[in-house]
């Protein structure tokens, strides 16, 4: 599959998961071109021939002047025909990145493959909202089980009742990067503290000691990131300066004029020699903002990047830690059919931590050590 064919590929599963999450309310417009364009970060003629695809299987129409709509008759039944699956699955997605959520589902459908099993993708946006919707609607559906991406985890959750429901019914469900610590589910997620002292030792040894770090409060591994960088400085002495450290909300994250918020904290710290971005989104905002500073990497900046999604890490020579969310979406899958077959909810021995693999790359300089 050629990069153009899967990026068409994750807008098509964007459509179809934003179908299924609409196909009872009245509303059954997607949304325009250009607004696609915008959230998803993608071309027009990829989103075009996204949507050219649902045309061909006469799951969307399109009106001249007016828009593009899915046909909810079609949609339903296409839910029908999927009931005599034998398990019932639902994917709670927080949708921003579509490359990772990609390859998250293939992996998850490599294990499902010899399963007969019915995936439902829901999306939540990183909104309490759209996930409270999301469970309030399916926890009568009849569910298996769910694996859920949690929305803004790392801060109190207006939507553990709904979980703590679901718990009720004894309906097993995993969370992967994102969870709550106040559930009893297990979880799959990166050993963060591990990637950060990997990532960040590396700069320390080039000699980097002014460390600026661009990071996401409510997302939880992002604050495990932070944490993990915190922990990674003070073991080879190197402060922290609060000042070097850029917190946002995950909808400034994926806001393109967060980028003039980006530009001006760098020019708040001229020192800095090094910047950790929290996750591949953050880290093209760098990007783009050091073009437009006319700044270099890695002659004027130094830079590191957690769970780099893309599928050019090589031609951007950039030093990172790979996502891997294909091998994720197989653990997830592996144990969850685990805890269905064997009627669990709590984690015994479910949650799974996966080991970092780093990205050597050519976006690191080495400079005179100073003490």
């Amino acid at each position: 599959m050629t990069g153009s064919e899967k990026k068409s590929e994750q807008v098509y599963r964007w459509l179809l998961a934003y179908i299924d999450e609409n196909r009872f309310s009245g509303n059954q417009k997607l949304p325009s071109e250009n607004a696609l364009c915008r959230r998803l970060n993608m071309s027009r003629e990829t989103i075009r021939s996204a949507i050219d695809l649902l045309v061909q299987e006469g799951i969307v129409y399109k009106i001249k002047g007016s828009g593009t709509y899915f046909h909810k008759e079609k949609v339903l039944m296409r839910e029908m025909s999927s009931e005599n699956a034998l398990r019932k699955i639902g994917l709670v997605l927080q949708g921003q990145d579509t490359s990772a959520n990609s390859d998250l589902i293939e992996g998850i459908q490599s294990v499902f493959v010899d399963e007969s099993v019915d995936l439902h993708v829901f999306l939540t946006d990183n909104k309490f909202s759209n996930e409270r919707r999301c469970l309030q609607t399916v926890v009568h559906q009849n569910f298996d089980g769910f694996i859920v991406d949690g929305v803004k985890a790392s801060i109190m959750s207006p939507n553990l009742d709904c979980y703590k429901e679901i718990y009720r019914r004894r309906i097993p469900v995993i969370f992967y990067n994102n969870y709550y610590k106040d559930l009893r589910y297990p979880h799959v997620i990166i050993n963060n503290t591990e990637c950060a002292d990997r990532l960040i030792g590396r700069l320390i040894d080039a000699g980097h000691r002014r460390l600026a770090g661009i990071f996401v409060y409510d997302n939880y591994q992002s604050v495990e990131k932070f944490q993990g960088m915190a922990a990674a400085m003070q073991k080879r002495n190197v402060e922290l300066k609060d000042h070097y450290i850029k917190w946002c909300i995950s909808d400034e994250a994926h806001n393109q004029s967060y980028a003039r918020s980006i530009e001006k904290f760098l020019k708040s710290i001229p020192e800095c020699t090094a910047i950790v971005c929290c996750n591949y989104i953050i880290y093209r905002l760098v990007r783009q903002v050091l073009d437009k500073m006319g700044k270099k990497v890695p002659e004027d900046y130094s830079l590191v990047c957690f769970d780099y999604s893309g599928d050019d890490w090589a031609k951007e020579g950039i030093i990172c830690s790979v996502e891997q969310g294909y091998e994720m979406g197989r653990q997830l899958a592996i144990r969850l059919m685990k805890m269905i077959d064997n009627h669990d909810c709590d984690d015994k021995n479910y949650t799974y931590v996966l080991k970092p693999i780093i990205q050597e790359g050519s976006s690191i300089r080495t400079i005179d050590k100073k003490p």
